[in-house]
């Protein structure tokens, strides 16, 4: 199977290389036995945060990903809250075998979508992923992560109940997710640790000083969401007004006032630097990630086959010493102006 891809960045045309499901690398995440596709796909926003979204839609993208090779999805009994675990499922139903399924639990959400806290006490643990098998019509869940750590629960009484859990054979590998490098050697104590969940791009690189170091010591892998900034490095977005008005991203920092027009200036730079190699700014940040370190895996999110052809594409664009040099020229860490999210308190630092 080949897909080639054509794609328009400020006048400039984009030829992908074509690309076929043959080429899809598969890689070891962290050092347990987890074997996945070298990018994944993150399906969040096809249920929730952002718009212009349809089940129809997100059922072919993720299959269209299964024919590109992407085999490692991952969602999150929040998202949507609950229903993108169950439209997952729906769209992996015939293909099971093929797929390393990840989700996670952790941020608690009614049936409204408010948001009710974190959790990770035992019990809880246990109630959530009884729940996301149900959801996911599966018996066991690839990879499950703890979503954000709870302040007010030992890691090791919530990586003990996950461990019960793996005993059992409802979950294969654990996972963290923005934990930090103190909570992980905590949870590595009580169970083997597979894989954390974290955000990194070029816009969010925080994790390269303390984090990585302390995972490639563990031999654990690093799965990065929101390469492409949530969007932003893909040069698509000029004004906050190109976003919906119920899109959440309109209520994170970097998307406000100056904060926008100075990462705006810096995007625009990136694309000049993309647009020079003949590639798109989005497949250009990708493979700026993968530099970084064969122990990590991308899962860029989003609800277009073209753009998920784009991501995967990138795998193929190599960046030589200068180019990278002249990327992190544009793009030093902590130049991103703003927080990550609204209230950064849920984070374990």
């Amino acid at each position: 199977m080949l897909t080639q891809l054509s794609i328009r960045i400020e006048g400039v045309k984009v030829e992908s290389a074509p690309f076929k499901e043959s080429q899809m690398r598969k890689v070891n995440l962290g050092s347990q036995g987890l074997n996945v596709s070298k990018i994944g796909l993150g399906c969040m926003g096809m249920s929730d945060f952002y718009a212009g979204r349809s089940e129809e839609g997100a059922i072919a993208t993720i299959n269209k990903a299964l024919d590109l090779g992407v085999t490692f999805l991952d969602t999150a009994d929040m998202y949507g809250p609950f229903t993108n675990e169950v439209l997952v499922g729906k769209a992996i139903a015939s293909r099971r075998d093929e797929v390393q399924l990840a989700t996670k639990f952790g941020n608690v959400r009614d049936e409204s979508g408010a948001f009710l806290g974190v959790r990770g006490d035992g019990e809880y643990v246990r109630r959530s992923a009884e729940a996301s098998l149900r959801r996911l019509g599966v018996d066991h869940i690839d990879l499950y992560y703890q979503h954000r750590v709870d302040k007010n629960v030992p890691i090791e009484e919530t990586v003990g109940a996950m461990s019960e859990l793996v005993k059992e054979g409802k979950v294969r590998y654990i996972g963290l997710s923005e934990a930090s490098a103190s909570t992980i050697r905590r949870a590595n104590a009580v169970h083997p640790i597979t894989a954390l969940q974290s955000e990194f791009s070029l816009w969010t690189r925080d994790v390269e000083v303390e984090i990585l170091p302390t995972l490639r010591e563990l031999g654990i892998g690093f799965v990065a969401y929101s390469p492409i900034g949530r969007g932003m490095l893909s040069g698509r977005f000029k004004s906050v007004d190109d976003l919906a008005a119920d899109d959440t991203r309109r209520r994170h920092p970097r998307f406000q006032g100056d904060n926008f027009s100075k990462n705006l200036e810096l995007v625009e730079k990136v694309s000049e630097l993309a647009a020079n190699k003949g590639v798109t700014p989005a497949q250009l940040a990708i493979a700026w990630l993968y530099s970084k370190g064969d122990d990590i895996v991308a899962i860029p999110g989003t609800t277009s086959s073209d753009r998920l052809v784009e991501n995967t594409s990138s795998l193929d664009v190599e960046l030589s010493a200068d180019e990278l040099a002249e990327i992190e020229a544009v793009f030093p860490m902590g130049v991103t102006a703003g927080d990550r999210y609204p209230d950064m308190s849920t984070i374990d630092k």
